[in-house]
């Protein structure tokens, strides 16, 4: 079986790092402190070359935790992709503000800016970007909108820990970024982490208290926060992976390359890659219409895929009440029934690189 990821080599890869780092912290008993989440946030944004950022208990965390820092609520509307994780919708939800949904580009995945415009009203407040698959959004454009209303950004890196746009890391031009270090992304943490970032130190401070019980000092409360911190254990992993990103990072890049140059004469759907935007092929997502045949045929050949996603928010269940229904959003409902990621890690093989090319080389003749 060729797996989609395999979490299992990366970690006999940095074994004795990692046993010895996760040793430290349980004699020690550091397990909430002991200044590995610390170190871990000063490693990250010198990463990433950003003022502050802090360590959360996840990607959803960090966007309820931004949301709620940049005093955004009732009353208010927010703009998201529609075809994402719910997780970037269900934190404008938690906060109370109201959900726009915006349709996507095709070739990009991304949220397509020639439609947010539209989108805004006297009511909207923040736009969210998601920088999907770990290729990053048309910031200029979204930033021109931004100082044009008066909006603030938020974006969602959550798939994109290392992804450059013209020279700058996602997450540090918006007035925030979010992180998830969820296992299976390219850097993830064993459990569940995350991470806000920004060049605002007021907002980094505000989001801070707010992780922690809106305290400074024990038992001393500022204001009703909420328990969303960051495990040293989990710190000490996303230091050590650090170390290695952008060398796994290069590797997912080689192999995508090999999967497009290999698959472009193809009647498919590939990632698109431009010249001022470097990806991080968190995934590497091809478009078919015939994506439930393929999938198929690759699972009896051994290889195993995954769609993400099959359904766009603004169709789900739990959005029924706003309204929207199938034909709103034709290239999210497009996307969302023609996606299939392929396998792709740091660690895969080339040789089973070609193997998956050879599989669907043979499907489509």
């Amino acid at each position: 079986m060729i797996r989609l990821m395999d979490l299992g080599t990366e970690y006999r890869k940095i074994k004795q790092e990692i046993d010895k780092g996760i040793r430290e912290i349980v004699d020690a008993q550091q397990f909430t402190n002991g200044g590995h989440i610390n170190r871990f946030e000063e490693e990250f944004a010198r990463y990433l070359g950003i003022r502050n950022c802090v360590g959360v208990s996840s990607g959803s965390t960090a966007l309820d935790l931004a949301l709620f820092a940049l005093g955004i609520g009732e009353g208010d509307e927010v703009i998201v992709p529609s075809f994402t994780f719910i997780a970037t919708a269900e934190a404008v939800s938690h906060v109370g503000a109201k959900l726009v949904f915006c349709d996507s580009d095709y070739d990009t995945q991304n949220i397509n800016v020639d439609r947010l415009e539209s989108l805004i009203t006297k009511k909207t407040k923040a736009i969210i970007p998601v920088h999907l698959y770990g290729n990053p959004c048309d910031m200029d454009r979204i930033m021109e909108l931004a100082r044009r209303y008066g909006l603030k950004i938020i974006e969602d890196a959550a798939q994109s820990q290392g992804a450059m746009y013209k020279g700058k890391k996602v997450s540090t031009i918006g007035d925030a970024g979010c992180f998830s270090f969820f296992p299976a992304k390219n850097l993830g943490a064993y459990g569940h982490a995350g991470a806000v970032v920004t060049d605002d130190g007021e907002l980094a401070d505000k989001v801070r208290l707010l992780s922690n019980h809106g305290r400074r000092a024990h038992y001393y409360h500022e204001m009703i926060g909420y328990n969303y911190r960051m495990d040293s254990i989990q710190a000490k992993v996303l230091s050590i992976k650090l170390v290695h990103l952008e060398k796994w990072n290069e590797n997912r890049r080689r192999l995508a390359e090999i999967y497009t140059d290999s698959l472009k004469d193809l009647p498919i759907g590939l990632p698109q890659r431009d010249n001022d935007k470097i990806p991080v092929y968190h995934l590497y997502v091809i478009r078919t219409d015939r994506r439930e045949e393929l999938a198929e045929w690759l699972k009896e050949n051994g290889i195993e895929t995954r769609v993400h996603y099959s359904l766009p928010l603004h169709l789900q269940p739990a959005y029924k009440h706003l309204g929207y229904k199938e034909g709103d959003l034709p290239v999210s409902e497009r996307l969302a029934k023609a996606v299939l990621s392929l396998p792709l890690y740091p660690y895969l093989e080339e040789d089973k690189v070609h193997m998956v090319i050879e599989k669907v080389r043979e499907f489509f003749s």
